[in-house]
C-alpha cells in the first residue's frame, strides 16, 4: 500500500498495475473521468466494485447501488477514503 501511495507522485500509473489499481490511481489523482473510463466497459464483479465506488464518490447513489449489486456487495457506511484504501489493499493482495 505504501509504494502504491508513493506512486501517486508520478505523472502516470505503472503500466504493470492491474486495470483496477490504475483506475484507483487516477481516482486518487483527482481524474475521475479517466478512472471511470478504465473500468466502465468491464463486466466482472471486481470492476463492478470499483465502478460502484466511483459512482458513490460522484454522488450518484442510485447508480452506485446498481454497481454494488452487480459486485454482490452493499454500499458501505464508512468514508470514501476508507473504501478506497480497502479497494487498493484488496487488489494489491490479489496480485
Amino acid at each position: 500500500m505504501k509504494s502504491f501511495k508513493e506512486s501517486l507522485s508520478q505523472p502516470a500509473p505503472d503500466p504493470q498495475l492491474s486495470i483496477f489499481l490504475q483506475s484507483l490511481w487516477y481516482d486518487a489523482k483527482g481524474d475521475w473521468d479517466q478512472a471511470h473510463a478504465l473500468i466502465d466497459q468491464l463486466g466482472d464483479r471486481d470492476s463492478a466494485w470499483v465502478h460502484a465506488y466511483l459512482h458513490r464518490k460522484e454522488g450518484d447513489i442510485w447508480n452506485a447501488d446498481y454497481w454494488y449489486a452487480r459486485a454482490k456487495k452493499t454500499r458501505p457506511n464508512y468514508s470514501l477514503e476508507e473504501e478506497w484504501a480497502n479497494l487498493v489493499a484488496y487488489f494489491i493482495e490479489k496480485v
